[in-house]
């Protein structure tokens, strides 16, 4: 079985020192550093199946660090990690590539369920068809674009999984619990209305210029993708 190396940017030794322990107790490979302009180096330089990431660093922060990350073609998983938890700050790491956001003070054992199922969602899975259609709407799985009629549809990569997990669910009725574990792998906090912002960006964008609204809500249950013009269930 191959090792599996994590990367974790962190400036704060305390911090830092007490996640290497936890996570290589359970024997995870764990290199550190403390600066941001080193961590682009390394990601770039070597292979990590995963990346844990401050947002307050040194050199370049990590919002920055993320963006030039994917702008680069980088595909690990990165978690942020960080005492930065409105609702505008956890948008602002999800637009800038972050997978998940977990804010300080954490507990170890949450910690490790979201690597591991970061981990999960990045290991190879069984080859799927790459075109999902829902009426006239069309996802293109290997080049990452979304077509509606003859428009295309700019979204940006968390809209695009929330879009993809709705088309494989479609007509299915997804509570909001739902959707925070399939698109975001984390326990759904009812005091967050980061799911909703997100359906509504996707709304926007998918739905505003059409007559047949996709993405209907389902009052006190969650949300629809319906490729039918019919009322949702109620």
């Amino acid at each position: 079985m191959n090792e599996i190396k994590i990367l974790i940017i962190e400036d704060e030794i305390k911090v830092a020192a007490f996640l290497r322990k936890g996570l290589e107790e359970q024997h995870y490979s764990i290199q550190v550093t403390s600066n941001g302009l080193t961590a682009v180096d390394k990601v770039l330089a070597e292979k990590f199946d995963l990346a844990i990431l401050d947002v307050k660093l040194p050199g370049m922060n990590g919002f920055d660090i993320c963006r030039t990350i994917r702008s680069k073609g980088g595909t690990m998983p990165i978690l942020m990690l960080t005492a930065l938890g409105t609702t505008e700050d956890k948008l602002h790491g999800f637009d800038s590539g972050a997978d998940d956001y977990l804010v300080k003070p954490f507990e170890f054992k949450e910690l490790l369920a979201r690597v591991k199922a970061l981990l999960k969602r990045a290991s190879p899975a069984k080859v799927i068809d790459h075109i999902l259609k829902v009426g006239n709407l069309e996802m293109n799985l290997n080049s990452k674009t979304v077509k509606r009629g003859d428009a295309r549809v700019e979204l940006t990569a968390k809209e695009f999984q929330l879009l993809e997990y709705f088309i494989r669910n479609k007509g299915k009725v997804l509570s909001r619990a739902q959707i925070a574990e399939g698109v975001w792998d984390l326990t759904f906090d009812a005091g967050s209305n980061v799911i909703d912002v997100y359906v509504n960006f996707l709304r926007n964008k998918i739905d505003k210029k059409f007559k047949h609204k996709l993405i209907q809500t389902v009052i006190g249950m969650g949300y629809v993708l319906n490729a039918e013009e019919h009322e949702p269930p109620r």
